[in-house]
């Protein structure tokens, strides 16, 4: 497995980490525990190290499907997995999203939860999934940055959040990474962050990377949802956008079939070459649910992409070419990463 040292301020992580949430019900109620468990177990034995989580999913149910993997797993994988958490959406009983809370007693509230569940005494990488937009960034950031200090975090990092709050941000403790969505159809980042990202030392870890399997090259026009997947209501799956999107899929597929490779690896791949491109490490998320998925995934570390692919994959897939939001317009309006 390769490696990459994610920011100045960051950890050595492996090049690509695992974004455990679908493995609790947000893309549907079909979950399977044990695959579940035996997906982390082969990505830690492939020398996965990155474990990509968020407290409010499926409320702490992934957590402790995480703490459950890690304490069955071999000691040497249990002791190199880091742990990134996502803090402060607030859910009610019924599922409803309540909003986002980034008071500093909420931020210790939250920590105190996830070391709970968790099952260990400290977090390696820890952020508020949204910026809350009663609370300065710098109360928040703050507020990790005394648990860094108190020994329960190891390094801070940020969630889909703009140049602005960056600065604001990295100006009160050095910031690990910028988690945010990041592929072919979602290159916003390009123009204003990840330039800020690059100047100040910060790393990215993108996810959406497959546009939650929308060019994966699995998804088909007849494919169906339950109202627990997110993707039931998420613009780009509509049936107005959907025929557009997977037009551009094909139009990827035919790069890929040409390489020998999958759609997904090919995705996959361009991300990663945008580290260098970029000069950023970018360490994408790919959320893996099955170990066929990730045995996928981890095939798309052998793809080479040269000059002539690139631009190849530039002219099937242009920026700006996805029909459809990335998230319902009420979410949208959540991004602090998506204000002009």
């Amino acid at each position: 497995m390769q490696n990459r040292q994610l920011g100045t301020a960051g950890p050595q992580v492996s090049a690509i980490g695992l974004g455990c949430m679908g493995m609790s019900p947000m893309y549907g109620a079909n979950v399977d525990r044990a695959e579940s468990i035996a997906t982390l177990h082969a990505a830690l034995d492939a020398g996965i190290t990155l474990l990509d989580t968020g407290d409010f999913y499926a409320m702490g149910h992934n957590e402790l499907l995480i703490n459950e993997a890690l304490h069955t797993a071999p000691a040497a994988h249990r002791e190199r997995a880091l742990t990134s958490v996502k803090f402060g959406a607030l859910r009610g009983p019924d599922g409803a999203w309540l909003g986002h809370d980034g008071r500093p007693a909420a931020v210790k509230n939250f920590l105190a939860y996830s070391l709970q569940r968790l099952g260990t005494d400290h977090i390696d990488i820890y952020r508020i999934a949204r910026l809350d937009p009663a609370v300065p960034i710098e109360e928040t950031v703050g507020a990790i940055a005394e648990a860094v200090q108190a020994g329960y975090v190891r390094h801070i990092g940020l969630s889909e959040v703009g140049p602005e709050t960056i600065r604001r941000a990295a100006a009160v403790a050095p910031i690990s990474d910028l988690q945010i969505e990041y592929s072919l159809l979602d290159r916003g980042i390009e123009d204003e962050i990840l330039p800020v990202c690059r100047e100040l030392g910060i790393g990215i870890t993108p996810y959406g990377v497959l546009s939650r399997g929308l060019i994966s090259g699995h998804w088909s026009r007849e494919r169906t949802t339950d109202a627990q997947d997110f993707r039931s209501v998420a613009p780009r799956f509509r049936a107005e956008n959907l025929d557009r999107n997977l037009d551009l899929v094909e139009a990827l597929r035919k790069i890929a079939d040409g390489k020998g490779v999958s759609v997904a690896q090919i995705a996959i791949a361009w991300v990663l070459a945008q580290g260098i491109r970029h000069a950023t490490a970018i360490v994408p998320l790919i959320g893996s649910r099955r170990r066929d998925q990730l045995t996928e995934t981890l095939g798309a570390l052998d793809v080479t992409l040269d000059a002539d692919d690139m631009a190849a994959i530039e002219e099937a897939v242009p920026a700006n070419a996805a029909a459809g939001t990335r998230y319902p317009e009420a979410q949208m309006a959540t991004l602090d990463s998506e204000k002009k």
